[in-house]
């Protein structure tokens, strides 16, 4: 079983990847809920170029990766459910939820302490916001990010097949919540109790610090309703608010080399505790309804 899920992964990964992103690029064009103002030639040639950078980096970087580890513990017996009696489908579950809240309080961290946010603003400096904004990270993050994930797979010792499926459904959520489709209303209200949706993800990518500092979640809503970090809908609406970060805004900013030295330059303002935003949740919490 464990032989078939490695040698499985990649295929599965990349297969359901192309897959969604291909959706989710037809469905920008047949239904955007924002006009672009870009071309999407500069903005998709450099999100992707660093795609490929950031899988070549990390594959050099860690000789095993989170299924891989996954497999190991349950050989050597480490983590907790290589270790306690369970229904595997129990296991499965409440692995997926504890990895989805690990990487909910990792994005917490990387808006909260200055030198991460530094890498993580990268993705945040986009200028518009479509499906290829959600594959947009530093490589350094992204290095950072795996180092965690492995320590929270070390402990957990979750099931193989959970870790294959929370990476499938991570990617695929990244590329529909960042996308620019414009999703009915109503459909949209049922589909955030459940998982983070397009105008709910948008609002994290507002101009506005307190807006940006909130609606952390990438596949699960619910962490960010429990924890007290949800803003249904920005102030100035989904037509009116601008994305991005006020350090980086020109064309130029959006070129692969630029990207890439973006954490050197300037101060790293912006983030989650910078004392200049002004964080009063409570106003946050209370505009408007979620549709």
């Amino acid at each position: 079983m464990s032989e078939t899920v490695i040698a499985a992964e990649p295929t599965i990964r990349l297969s359901i990847f192309v897959a969604v992103l291909a959706a989710m690029a037809l469905r920008e064009v047949a239904a955007p809920r924002r006009r672009h103002e870009i071309p999407r030639v500069i903005r998709w040639t450099n999100n992707l170029a660093l795609v490929v950078i950031d899988t070549v980096i990390l594959r050099l970087t860690f000789p095993i990766l989170a299924v891989g580890l996954a497999i190991m513990a349950e050989d050597k017996g480490w983590g907790l459910f290589n270790n306690i009696e369970a229904p595997v489908w129990v296991a499965i579950v409440v692995s997926m939820l504890l990895l989805d809240l690990a990487i909910y309080l990792q994005h917490v961290m990387f808006h909260a302490v200055p030198g991460l946010w530094r890498l993580h603003r990268m993705h945040h400096a986009d200028l518009e916001f479509d499906a290829t904004t959600g594959l947009r990270f530093h490589p350094l993050e992204i290095l950072i990010s795996m180092g965690i994930k492995l320590v929270v797979v070390a402990a957990l010792g979750p099931p193989a097949v959970a870790v294959l499926l929370f990476e499938v459904l991570l990617n695929a959520t990244a590329l529909f919540n960042h996308a620019n489709i414009d999703l009915p209303r109503p459909v949209d209200r049922v589909l955030r109790l459940f998982v983070v949706t397009p105008d709910m993800h948008r609002v994290h990518h507002s101009i506005d610090p307190r807006e940006t500092n909130s609606n952390y979640g990438f596949n699960l809503p619910w962490w960010d309703r429990l924890l007290g970090t949800y803003v249904a809908q920005p102030a100035k609406g989904h037509d009116g608010m601008q994305i991005g970060i006020e350090q980086f805004r020109t064309r130029r900013d959006l070129w692969l080399d630029r990207m890439l030295i973006q954490p050197a330059r300037g101060p790293a303002s912006g983030h989650a505790l910078d004392p200049g935003n002004q964080t009063d949740r409570a106003t946050n919490q209370n505009r408007g309804n979620p549709g």
